[in-house]
């Protein structure tokens, strides 16, 4: 918390100012904090993890609900990129021939940093759709 706002709550704790005139300070301090019309936005922090949370209720196969909540370090993601253009030529066609056959229709070759930072960057507008109505998923990076 900023120290303007802190003086504000601590004012209302005392007594020396009603709630809508907190409100109205509080009000002040968040639009004088945005950038003013025109100036760009501050760039938004680079993600660390990306998540993916799975709820579904009590019911079906399970009896209680389940919660699934997995986070995977984007270093790694973007480090095994990195990786792939250590990898000779001829093992490299034949990873990708053996991930063919495992029906995943991906040329390592041509995987480059760049495409994980605009998968990453994409990642905000991702909806997954279940078959089940009750159960929830969420992909996102934080």
């Amino acid at each position: 918390m900023n120290e303007e706002r802190r003086q504000i709550l601590q004012m209302l704790a005392e007594g020396k100012i009603t709630a809508e005139e907190a409100e109205l300070l509080i009000d002040a301090l968040e639009r004088q904090a945005e950038p003013p019309p025109g100036e760009p936005a501050r760039p938004k922090a680079r993600p660390k993890y990306l998540r993916v949370v799975l709820s579904a209720p009590e019911g079906g196969e399970s009896p209680s609900p389940s919660r699934i909540n997995v986070r995977v370090p984007l270093q790694l993601l973007r480090a095994g990129v990195r990786l792939t253009s250590l990898i000779p030529p001829h093992a490299l066609d034949k990873v990708n021939a053996q991930l063919l056959q495992a029906g995943v229709p991906i040329d390592l070759a041509q995987l480059k940093p760049q495409h994980i930072e605009d998968l990453i960057e994409q990642l905000d507008d991702l909806t997954v759709d279940l078959d089940d109505h009750d159960s929830k998923i969420r992909v996102f990076c934080e």
